[in-house]
Formats: C-alpha cells, sequence, structure tokens
C-alpha cells in the first residue's frame, strides 16, 4: 500500500514538472568554463522559426555564484535574422538588491535568473534564428557566472 501510494505521488509530481513548461518553445543554456566569463567568449544559440503570428516571450537565462563581485550583470544580445540582418541590445540583469541579497532560485551558494528579455513579440520572417550573447561588464574576466542561457516561450 505506502509502495503504491509512494508511486502514485512521484507521478503526479513528474507530471505537474513537465506541464509546467508546455509553453516552452526554445531553451538551452551554456556552461561558462571555470565559471569566469571572458569578454571575448560568445555563446551562441539558434533556432528555427515557423509561425509568424504567434508571440513569443524571450528571456536570458543566468546562472551566478555568491561570490560574483556585482549586484547587476549587463549584455549585449545579438539577433541575426534569416535574411542575414541583425540587431544588437543591451540588457541588464539584476541580479541582487541593494542589500546584496541575491534574486534567483537555487541551492547553496548557485542562483538561477530567469530576465525576460521581450515580451509578446512576434518574428517577422520565419526560418532560422541565431543569438550571440557576450558579457559586457568592462572586465576581460567576470568571476561568478556559471551558464548563460536563452529561452524562447509563448505568453
Amino acid at each position: 500500500m505506502m509502495k503504491t501510494v509512494t508511486y502514485l505521488l512521484l507521478a503526479s509530481a513528474l507530471l505537474s514538472l513537465v506541464s509546467c513548461d508546455q509553453n516552452m518553445v526554445y531553451e538551452e543554456n551554456k556552461a561558462i568554463e571555470g565559471a569566469v566569463w571572458k569578454a571575448n567568449d560568445v555563446k551562441s544559440f539558434e533556432f528555427d522559426i515557423t509561425d509568424t503570428l504567434q508571440l513569443y516571450n524571450f528571456y536570458v537565462n543566468v546562472r551566478n555564484g555568491e561570490e560574483y563581485p556585482f549586484s547587476n550583470l549587463y549584455l549585449f544580445v545579438e539577433m541575426e535574422f534569416p535574411n542575414g540582418k541583425k540587431s544588437i541590445d543591451t540588457l541588464e540583469c539584476p541580479l541582487a538588491d541593494q542589500l546584496g541579497n541575491w534574486y534567483g532560485s537555487g541551492l547553496g551558494s548557485i542562483f538561477d535568473n530567469r530576465v525576460l528579455f521581450r515580451e509578446r513579440k512576434k518574428f517577422p520572417l520565419s526560418g532560422h534564428y541565431k543569438v550571440d550573447i557576450h558579457q559586457a561588464m568592462r572586465t576581460d574576466a567576470l568571476e561568478g557566472i556559471y551558464d548563460v542561457g536563452f529561452r524562447l516561450a509563448t505568453p
């Protein structure tokens, strides 16, 4: 009996985890070697879009450690469209409050943040897109960033 109850609880927990992320269209995270993000280390993400009528939310994922020396992270986000044109934006990712309390979720000394970059946007063209993310913090070696990622989801 106890084994059956445990199995049912585990199955319902797994089902709720899977169903929570049904809006996700694309997500990929890339590790930063040694948790030191160098200025010339560009993280690239590629995906295909077929539906130009659908609205999308764009996110940048950042995993930082408590050894990260700043309360925010500035990024350059460059999107290349299927026709070769590019757009470049600067994004501020707040990682801690004014008192130094870290935002995000996580275990121990590592924190996961999902920063909304664009909300309810349509893609102008169908085809292959590429997003490049660069750190823009005016330091060549930025310590305490473990991963960076890009997420695309429907609202």
